[in-house]
């Protein structure tokens, strides 16, 4: 058993003849009971701030292992994001994808259409050129008919108009 500094205050030597000078051992004990006292005392602090620092590095510990997961639920949480980026992504691509295919089809539908309608416009205007130029030629023929010379030498004395028209009265 490790002793107190009461007991080395109270620890009485036996006497002898021609021992030990008593005040030199009384003046040394003190010193060892105040420097015992002092390791005492310093222990303590020892032991407390011990104590203290082991509290520390367990919070320490226990903050470190919450990072530790929390860095692994941000990186799993990146991950998910990174996927689900890459599925919209795909999904995006595709919808636009089947978008393209539709214009592209609508528009080759609908050049088709004007292909077919400007062929027919051809064929209606070469109908309609003949046409006219057959109905210019047919207004050309009545130009050029000797019948309009026949007119012009026809003469009519206005005279008998006249009298023509007041006896139809």
């Amino acid at each position: 058993m490790a002793l107190s500094p009461l007991d080395i205050h109270n620890k009485e030597f036996g006497r002898a003849f021609r021992g030990y000078d008593e005040d030199e051992v009384n003046e040394f004990l003190e010193q060892v009971l105040k420097d015992y006292e002092n390791l005492i005392e310093e222990n303590k602090e020892l032991k407390n701030s011990l104590q203290q620092t082991k509290e520390q590095v367990t919070h320490f510990n226990t903050i470190e292992e919450t990072l530790q997961k929390s860095i692994l639920i941000a990186q799993e949480a990146a991950e998910d994001v990174r996927r689900n980026s890459m599925k919209e992504s795909k999904l995006i691509i595709k919808e636009a994808e089947k978008n393209a295919d539709r214009i592209v089809n609508e528009a080759l539908s609908r050049a088709r259409r004007i292909s077919v309608e400007i062929e027919d416009l051809k064929k209606q205007s070469k109908v309609f050129r003949n046409r006219f130029k057959m109905l210019i030629e047919a207004q050309l023929d009545l130009v050029q008919a000797d019948d309009w010379d026949k007119l012009l030498e026809y003469e009519i004395d206005a005279e008998q108009l006249h009298a023509a028209t007041e006896e139809d009265d």
